[in-house]
């Protein structure tokens, strides 16, 4: 490919093969970065995605995009609670350490995704801790977890999704956690992991701050009022993920309301993760062309806002090709499907298609990535241990 070579011909070049290779692309005198994680490398910040380890080790194209384009891995399931530990005194490592294996073998650093969640709570440890009331039972799946993989995992969502406006209390999720304990339990699950890790990145994670309506307006709000009662009780918290599920079929996205609520995380002392950012189609029927349109410039729009604030250190998708979406599976909205009924459509909502050629939201985040800087913005200082 010679030094004049066009995006059109270099995409077609691409798309002839699974995993095309990692040497450089010059376009005149600034060669263009090779991958997604050079991309992100300019500006300081890093590109991950999230992965399941049974589908690295059965398909190598994935395994070579993987190794490519991503500097942080999020197991998508297989750190979680419920997979961990299925029935009480019974661990499923396996998956898990091939993941760090595979991370460790490629280079790449892997994300802590999740201590707790409601959802991924064994149904065993909802019982014990809702009759029993018992922190302990929480403080020894953080042990047990993190303590495993020590500082191989240098951030970690200690807890996720624990906001909800309409049918919470006072903007915090009533999930297992709030019942058994009220809502210092967020708190308390922070100093339990530093605790156990003191030089781990601690984040809380969550969803539903994107868009020009009521809901993530309140979200938005609900968030930055746990955000600022945990700063001022002194809870060991570092940062925050955004999980960035976008979705076509809700409107426009909130600019000013979105770039006014990274300033305020900002201002809070916060780093900032884009940690599951994807796309949810809502025009099915349309030519790929303009599918694949639509979701770069969604991609697109969202990122020029996260990533013109210097305090966003990295963007994660969750997974990089559309033949492995959640969105395309269940009911298309992370549900299981009813017996009997149809799969949804194939969504198109991730960088690469479900044959591995990258589409244009490949190019959206390479070129959201580029375009971004964070020249100037100075780190705090990491603890001794901590793992950038």
């Amino acid at each position: 490919m010679g030094p004049s070579i066009g995006r059109r011909a270099l995409l077609l070049a691409m798309a002839s093969t699974p995993a095309f290779a990692r040497a450089a692309v010059t376009a005149g005198p600034d060669p263009a970065p090779a991958s997604l994680s050079a991309a992100a490398r300019r500006s300081v910040r890093y590109f991950g995605a999230a992965v399941r380890p049974e589908l690295l080790e059965q398909d190598s194209s994935l395994r070579q995009l993987v190794v490519r384009d991503c500097d942080h891995l999020t197991p998508e399931i297989h750190l979680k609670w419920d997979a961990l530990e299925p029935a009480k005194g019974q661990y499923a490592y396996g998956p898990a350490d091939s993941l760090l294996a595979f991370a460790q073998a490629h280079g790449l650093r892997v994300r802590g995704h999740t201590l707790l969640w409601d959802r991924s709570t064994p149904e065993w440890a909802k019982r014990e801790l809702l009759e029993r009331r018992r922190w302990r039972l929480v403080a020894e799946h953080f042990a047990r977890t993190m303590g495993r993989y020590g500082d191989r995992i240098g951030e970690w969502d200690v807890v996720n999704e624990p906001v909800d406006t309409e049918g919470g209390d006072a903007g915090l999720r009533l999930n297992t956690f709030h019942r058994a304990f009220g809502r210092g339990y967020v708190r308390d699950a922070l100093i339990q992991a530093r605790e156990i890790a003191p030089g781990a990145r601690l984040l809380i994670n969550d969803y539903g701050f994107e868009y020009a309506n009521p809901v993530d307006r309140a979200r938005r709000e609900a968030f930055l009022r746990l955000l600022e009662e945990l700063k001022a009780s002194g809870a060991p918290l570092d940062g925050v993920g955004l999980q960035a599920h976008l979705d076509l079929g809700k409107g426009p996205l909130d600019a000013r309301g979105l770039s006014a609520f990274f300033a305020r995380l900002a201002d809070l002392g916060l780093d900032v993760t884009v940690t599951e950012m994807d796309v949810k189609e809502d025009d099915y029927a349309s030519s790929l062309g303009v599918r694949d349109g639509r979701v770069a410039d969604e991609a697109r729009r969202y990122l020029e806002i996260a990533l013109s604030q210097p305090a966003v250190r990295g963007v994660v998708t969750w997974g990089l090709s559309d033949r492995h979406s959640w969105l395309s599976e269940g009911d298309g909205a992370g549900n299981p499907a009813p017996p009997g009924a149809a799969p949804p459509p194939l969504n198109r909502g991730l960088p690469y298609d479900d044959r591995y050629a990258p589409k244009p939201m490949y190019w959206a985040i390479r070129d959201a990535l580029i375009g971004s800087s964070r020249a100037g913005f100075a780190y705090r200082a990491p603890r001794a241990g901590r793992v950038a």
